[in-house]
């Protein structure tokens, strides 16, 4: 198990996801857990979608690169 992390919220934060875990049906602690799970998961597709782009960038600009993926060809699909 992670170390928990400790968190100092102005009362307004604290009551906004007081309220929210409640309609929720969640505890105050499960909510942040949560919320932060969900933004480390947005944060990691931001990454990789950012690397993708940057990998379409080289292959765009490099006359040498794109000659090498149009190499590869495509994969066969499968008949159904």
């Amino acid at each position: 198990m992670t170390p928990p992390i400790s968190v100092r919220l102005d009362e307004d934060v604290w009551a906004t996801l007081e309220a929210e875990a409640k309609a929720h049906g969640l505890g105050i602690g499960t909510l942040p857990r949560q919320l932060s799970a969900d933004a480390a998961g947005r944060i990691e597709r931001q990454r990789i979608r950012a690397e993708s782009e940057a990998v379409g960038r080289s292959v765009a600009s490099s006359p040498e690169v794109r000659r090498f993926v149009d190499s590869l060809g495509r994969p066969p699909v499968a008949e159904l």
